[in-house]
């Protein structure tokens, strides 16, 4: 059964032509289907680099690309967003926080919609803050909560405020789990993922420029999200899954822990270490793609 995008606009409809404009593409400009109408997977990120560096990796996986072979930036055009792709994979970079998640998540699902995309599946691979965890464990995001634990995206719209679910495909959630223990090389859990406004006070740190409380209320605080079924913390979850769940697209966060924040709050892995972090979630979403191509 073909599963297409939906789209909560029925003013799209009434335009002639539909400017992505961060992406630096429009209907009028491009020819979507023929661009974009074969992808069925979509991995987005925080850094460009690291973007581009997965679709490298995912090119080498399926056998599709030489090796050194350079992938274009599809949006060279502008200097907000990065992408790449090679066979069903597209792959983006969205910068950090909800606002600039916002932004893209916004054009990439109507690029996927102007294209005709059918049965997509998304998946954001990241960092992120542990909490009860070894540095290094991958998590599999069950759903996304905000700051006081409650998995709702609050928004405000037209000076109303909108409360959207921030849960995720329970089903690809078990599928990513099952691919971790076929790999076998780093410990994954799945669990909820709290996702915050910002990187020091609103996660709780003790060494941003402003902090008006103490380091027992900071652990009070960690501890009681990690008994409400919290495993980390980033930036960018709660928007993804209320975008991705409005337009009937399937998705799953992946992050890896850089640190657990129960033991301190500044990341002093070495960067050789943090490398190797960093490439276990596109391993995990890597080997997904694969044996969902009957490639494994």
């Amino acid at each position: 059964r073909e599963n297409f995008i939906h789209l909560c606009n029925p003013h799209l409809e009434k335009m002639k032509e539909d400017i992505l404009y961060h992406f630096a593409l429009g209907t009028g400009t491009h020819d979507f289907p023929t661009l974009f109408g074969d992808v069925k997977f979509v991995c987005v990120g925080g850094s460009p680099s690291r973007m581009k560096a997965f679709i490298a990796y995912i090119a080498e996986e399926l056998g599709l690309g030489s090796p050194g072979c350079d992938y274009p930036n599809i949006c060279a055009g502008t200097d907000r967003y990065a992408m790449y792709k090679v066979g069903p994979v597209l792959s983006v970079s969205h910068g950090m926080g909800i606002p600039s998640i916002s932004i893209m998540l916004h054009e990439l699902i109507k690029l996927l919609y102007h294209a005709k995309c059918s049965n997509i599946t998304i998946i954001r691979i990241g960092t992120s803050g542990g909490i009860g965890l070894e540095p290094g464990s991958v998590v599999i995001t069950r759903q996304s909560v905000d700051a006081t634990f409650k998995p709702q995206l609050e928004q405000v719209v037209l000076g109303k405020t909108v409360i959207r679910s921030t849960n995720l495909d329970e089903q690809l959630a078990q599928e990513l789990m099952q691919c971790s223990k076929e790999i076998g090389q780093f410990n994954t859990v799945i669990g909820n993922t709290m996702c915050t406004l910002d990187f020091y006070e609103g996660q709780g740190r003790l060494d941003g420029a402003i902090c008006l409380y103490d380091e027992e209320e900071k652990l009070q605080y960690l501890k009681n999200a990690y008994e409400s079924g919290v495993r980390n913390i980033e930036m960018e979850s709660s928007v993804f899954a209320a975008m991705c769940n409005l337009s009937g697209v399937k998705a799953a966060v992946v992050c890896v822990t850089l640190l657990n924040r129960l033991e301190g709050d500044q990341i002093s892995s070495p960067h050789d270490v943090l490398v190797e972090y960093q490439q276990r979630p596109q391993k995990l979403v890597g080997y997904f793609i694969k044996k969902s191509l009957g490639k494994v």
